[in-house]
């Protein structure tokens, strides 16, 4: 009798050993499973904080904006993001802040994907309410306001609930432009010993300005002289909506070209754009290089440094704000 009841207890630590084995089993095989990184994770499945980006980019043709939608795109998986053609066109600015409020975005990172981070950033702070001097928005009923649109420049403060932070950097400042340099330099040379390197720049009105641009393009060339035994590595800009500024450095850019084949070699010449070649071949029509005509974009470089400005921002540790 006593031994028919020992029994069932007998029998129920069985199974209970039986199961705590199993589920050491299990948690075991779990541990030892490869395991997706927060990194990975994070760029799979896109943001639920309520942050959004608005990327600002100056705008042009058809390739120009092709370009650069392709290498901003892989970034959509990782948070709502939208494109502002323009150069601080509020209306092309509103019309983005508007599409990512629709998706639920509170929180919105300005990144401005321009050569200079000098280039329209107080005038965007104005646009975002982060600063006064833009006027209110213009009701759509308002004859002024019927007129802008596109890239026509309109200048009023948005109309949002969202909070804006803004970037201060342009690609000028990306350490990662300097692989791309390189990259295009090693694609072009065959001799670096007997080649001049052309970085050509668009270029601000100020002269004070257009330093500043000259002193951070060529920390970014570099990663030229760094990286292959060029004979020369030398940045210029253009000036090239200035026509007085132009002409006098359209001489100093043609100058030098002339001068890497005087002197038995070659000039190679790599333009510091966001995309295309731009007025470069009309300027050095008739002398003797080799360019292949792109600009920074398309590179994963440029994606990446986007990435990093979105994620600073979202971290709250712009230097600007």
């Amino acid at each position: 009798m006593n031994a028919d009841r020992r029994r069932p207890a007998r029998a129920s630590r069985l199974r209970g050993a039986l199961l705590a084995l199993a589920w050491a089993a299990i948690l075991a095989a779990c541990a030892s499973a490869p395991r997706a990184t927060d990194a990975a994770v994070a760029r799979a499945t896109p943001a639920t904080d309520e942050y959004g980006v608005l990327v600002m980019a100056h705008g042009g043709g058809d390739t120009w904006n092709r370009e650069v939608t392709e290498a901003l795109t892989p970034l959509r998986a990782e948070f709502p993001m939208q494109i502002a053609f323009g150069m601080a066109d509020a209306a092309s600015l509103q019309a983005g802040v508007d599409a990512l409020e629709q998706q639920g975005v509170k929180r919105i990172g300005v990144v401005r994907l321009f050569i200079s981070g000098e280039s329209w950033y107080e005038r965007t702070r104005q646009v975002m309410g982060l600063e006064p001097g833009a006027p209110p928005k213009p009701q759509p009923d308002d004859a002024a306001h019927a007129q802008h649109g596109g890239h026509s420049m309109a200048f009023w403060r948005l109309d949002s609930d969202a909070r804006f932070a803004v970037s201060r950097d342009g690609l000028a400042d990306a350490s990662e432009m300097g692989a791309v340099l390189v990259e295009r330099a090693r694609a072009l040379s065959r001799d670096p010993s007997q080649e001049d390197v052309l970085v050509l720049a668009h270029g601000p009105e100020d002269d004070a300005e257009n330093e500043r641009w000259l002193a951070r393009i060529d920390a970014r060339a570099n990663a030229l002289r760094e990286a292959l035994p060029f004979r020369r590595v030398q940045v210029m800009t253009l000036r090239e909506d200035w026509p007085d500024k132009r002409a006098a450095a359209t001489a100093r850019i043609r100058g030098y070209v002339q001068r890497a084949a005087s002197e038995g070699g070659r000039a190679i010449v790599i333009p510091f754009r966001v995309q295309g070649f731009g007025p470069y071949a009309e300027v050095l029509k008739g002398l003797e290089y080799v360019a292949d005509g792109r600009g920074l974009v398309p590179d994963p470089e440029v994606t990446a440094w986007v990435r990093r400005q979105a994620e600073t921002l979202r971290a709250g540790e712009s230097a600007a704000e």
